[in-house]
């Protein structure tokens, strides 16, 4: 009998997630797939640092902006995909408040465009996002890590991390001293 090892899927391991996030400032921000894979990473040393995954498919994206009495407040969102060869779906999905309702918008990224499929860690936009400070931003996405994959390193630098610890920073892949986007309950950010 001739006895076969087990077959690992040849995509790896796959994870979806959703991470919440705070506006700490108002404004607008385009959001890379970079950043995307740099909000979750293991330190190699005390300043730098992996991406735990390699490849990411944004699901949907949710957006909350806080009601001001008196005062409408917008959010908006747009899967850009400004990218030589490569187009997003061009819409603008927003909403404003009025009173004391939030501003809410919930859009998915077309199939058939860069955010809606796998992409490496680039610099390409996967969306922008243009939301008041106090918004509230909720990202769906999938991560994946191939089988023989190699390690990716992140766009910005550690500060004072422990080797071998998993972080996550904010949305725009930064250290929660410098990000626009902290995580919302993440235990360490570096």
């Amino acid at each position: 009998m001739i006895s076969h090892p087990p077959q690992l899927p040849s995509y790896g391991i796959t994870r979806d997630v959703r991470m919440r996030y705070t506006a700490t400032a108002a404004g607008t921000t385009a959001v890379t797939f970079q950043n995307l894979l740099d909000t979750i990473l293991v330190a190699t040393s005390g300043t730098t640092a992996t991406d735990l995954f390699q490849a990411v498919r944004v699901n949907s994206v949710e957006l909350w902006s806080i009601a001001a009495q008196g005062t409408p407040t917008t959010c908006s969102l747009v899967f850009d995909g400004a990218t030589v060869g490569a187009a997003g779906d061009q819409k603008v999905h927003t909403d404003t408040s009025m009173g004391v309702e939030p501003a809410h918008v919930r859009a998915r990224p077309d199939p058939l465009t860069q955010a809606g499929q796998f992409q490496p860690s680039s610099n390409n936009t996967a969306f922008f996002v243009e939301v008041p400070a106090g918004a509230v931003l909720d990202v769906s996405m999938t991560l994946r890590q191939p089988v023989n994959g190699a390690a990716v390193s992140s766009q910005n630098v550690l500060v004072g991390a422990t080797s071998g610890a998993v972080y996550y920073r904010g949305l725009d892949g930064k250290a929660i001293a410098s990000t626009n986007f902290p995580p919302v309950g993440a235990l360490s950010v570096a």
